[in-house]
């Protein structure tokens, strides 16, 4: 990833949990990693922990940010989650993935979050 791409990524993912906050979410970790992989953000929101993928576009060029979780990248989501709840021993509580997109749409960003976006993924 070029440093004009990281530094985007890394602006979209700031906006998300500024936006994450006006929302009522309480972030917890931001770029959680575990041997399986990384978590952009794990937050509780209304007694839910959630974990949460940001996506974010400058433009249409390569779709929409809210088609670019593939089930792949949601397998390793669902892995490093699973950990996150066993090493916390809150395997017992709910939790849910949401995807947060982010497109340059002019000066601001547009910030959608999409709940409950996906299941959890095996194998």
């Amino acid at each position: 990833m070029s440093n004009t791409n990281h530094k985007y990524g890394r602006q979209s993912e700031t906006a998300a949990v500024a936006h994450l906050r006006r929302l009522g979410y309480a972030i917890l970790h931001r770029n959680y990693r575990t041997p399986y992989g990384e978590i952009d953000i794990i937050a509780e929101h209304r007694g839910v922990t959630v974990f949460i993928e940001v996506k974010a576009r400058k433009s249409m060029r390569y779709g929409s940010p809210r088609f670019a979780v593939t089930a792949e990248k949601q397998r390793k989501i669902s892995m490093v989650a699973l950990a996150y709840l066993k090493k916390h021993r809150s395997l017992d509580i709910p939790a849910r993935f949401d995807v947060v997109t982010v497109q340059q749409t002019g000066r601001a960003p547009a910030i959608d979050v999409i709940s409950n976006a996906f299941d959890l993924a095996y194998g």
